[in-house]
């Protein structure tokens, strides 16, 4: 399952008002923490589910779902924030990132 906060939803009006409308992908990424979600404009592909919320289509890889669900998509302090039942790697090595690049979110 997927839901996407009404301020998501608004955010996502406001940038589509100067952009061609288009699927938003939401896809797993590896970060210098682990695992991190995040969202792109993309093609539906035949692995995917699709997901109707306020007039967007939002995608996702029907494996990938089934493994993190649910998924809320959030917009808080100017930013897209993506939660999910994927717990973050223990440790995650940020000592690397230095102190100008906080790869963590922290």
């Amino acid at each position: 399952m997927i839901t996407v906060t009404p301020s998501a939803v608004q955010a996502v009006s406001e940038f589509f008002k100067t952009q061609t409308l288009s699927p938003i992908r939401i896809f797993l990424s590896q970060g210098c923490c682990g695992p991190q979600l995040g969202m792109a404009l993309d093609t539906i592909n035949g692995g995917d589910t699709v997901h109707a919320i306020g007039g967007f289509e939002f995608i996702i890889q029907k494996d990938l779902l089934s493994q993190i669900q649910p998924v809320e998509v959030d917009f808080t302090d100017s930013t897209f924030r993506i939660s999910s039942s994927l717990e973050p790697e223990a440790g995650g090595g940020c000592q690397g990132c230095g102190s100008s690049a906080n790869c963590c979110g922290s």
